[in-house]
């Protein structure tokens, strides 16, 4: 039902809103546009792209169990301006990023070693008494946790190979360099129907979608260096992808060719974790000056999970995604069932044809038209 209640506010709202004052805008080599150009009465976080200040209204939603109308005034739902009324909800939540800020200037050199999940954990009131239960109950580990113990003489190299060996071997997943997905997609914008989705991908980086909703379509294009997202709920008509939202469509289009997952980080540590009472070999890939990604492989060697993180203006917020249902595809093992889990909704992908090698023509990885007014 939350999900439900924002895809209508954001849909119906948040985006006629947004369009009013944005026209015109995107394109390849415009800046994005910051928060307060964008949504009227942005008062504490402001300077941050607009894809950014949506994701820190995720972190808000995971951090406390809300929703949009858990903080807004009642009259969003029919009048966007109410978007804008500061609710006392609003006006501590205000509060709250002030003192976090505080607290991490003071005592963590300006760090974000604080944020809205520290203490509410997923509730809007933070507890601050003991919970017996808790100290006393058995102890489980965060598969998904940032920060890993490595083995000691752990090592990369054995469970890439592996890897590779059970999607074909190197040969095979060389020869691949295009394809063309076919399927349905399900997520918080279809209130549980599948609707067509098609995926195109080209060697070495670059991969693009387009939802066929009702609508109109909702495009998410990268070309290997930029992402745009064109789609009805987005605050902007085309929304550019800044920071950890662009590294991320570039793992996500890195990850369609494995054979250069291992080379496009510069350090490895390996671990085991438990995921559904299944034993899983982890590998926390990391670059100089971003976050790290968390790489999940079963027995068979295959790639079960990818998690990987953004920084926003409140904290750090993950992203999951789930591979199944692996088919051969041209000699090459490839995942058919994709489910992505955020902190502003859960998406499934079902696909049921892969086209290898195929052409794509360059446009489908260009920057798409803005989502139209409707």
């Amino acid at each position: 039902m939350r999900r439900t209640l924002i895809s209508a506010l954001l849909t119906t709202i948040l985006f006629p809103m947004a369009f009013l004052s944005a026209r015109g805008q995107g394109g390849q080599g415009q800046k994005p546009r910051m928060s307060e150009e964008v949504f009227k009465n942005v008062q504490v976080l402001r300077g941050i792209p607009v894809d950014e200040f949506m994701d820190t209204m995720g972190m808000f939603a995971s951090s406390l169990g809300y929703d949009c109308a858990s903080c807004h005034d009642d009259g969003i739902s029919s009048d966007r301006a109410a978007f804008a009324i500061t609710t006392p909800a609003i006006q501590r939540a205000r509060q709250m990023i002030l003192m976090m800020n505080a607290l991490n200037r003071a005592n963590f050199a300006g760090e974000q070693r604080v944020t809205c999940f520290t203490c509410h954990r997923g509730s809007y009131r933070p507890e601050n008494v003991p919970n017996l239960a808790l100290q006393y109950g058995e102890l489980t580990d965060d598969p998904n946790a940032m920060i890993i113990q490595p083995d000691r003489n752990g090592s990369a190299d054995p469970i890439f190979n592996k890897y590779i060996q059970a999607l074909g071997g190197v040969e095979r997943l060389s020869k691949l360099t295009s394809f063309v997905a076919k399927g349905t997609y399900t997520g918080f914008t279809t209130s549980g129907a599948g609707v067509p989705v098609e995926i195109f991908a080209k060697a070495p980086d670059q991969r693009s979608q387009i939802i066929h909703m009702p609508e109109g379509d909702s495009i998410k294009s990268y070309d290997g260096h930029n992402c745009w997202v064109a789609e009805k709920w987005r605050p902007l008509p085309l929304m550019p992808l800044t920071g950890g939202n662009l590294d991320g469509a570039r793992l996500d289009a890195l990850v369609s060719f494995p054979a250069q997952i291992q080379k496009a980080f510069s350090q490895w540590q390996a671990t085991t974790t438990t995921i559904d009472d299944r034993k899983i070999q982890l590998l926390q890939g990391t670059n100089a000056g971003q976050l790290p990604v968390n790489l999940y492989f079963d027995d068979s060697g295959l790639l079960v999970r990818l998690v990987r993180w953004n920084k926003v203006a409140v904290g750090t917020i993950p992203t999951q995604i789930d591979y199944s249902d692996y088919r051969e595809v041209a000699g090459v093992k490839m995942p058919f069932h994709l489910v992505v889990t955020w902190t502003d909704g859960q998406d499934t992908y079902e696909l049921n044809n892969i086209q290898p090698n195929v052409p794509i023509e360059a446009g489908k990885f260009a920057t798409p038209a803005p989502f139209p007014s409707h």
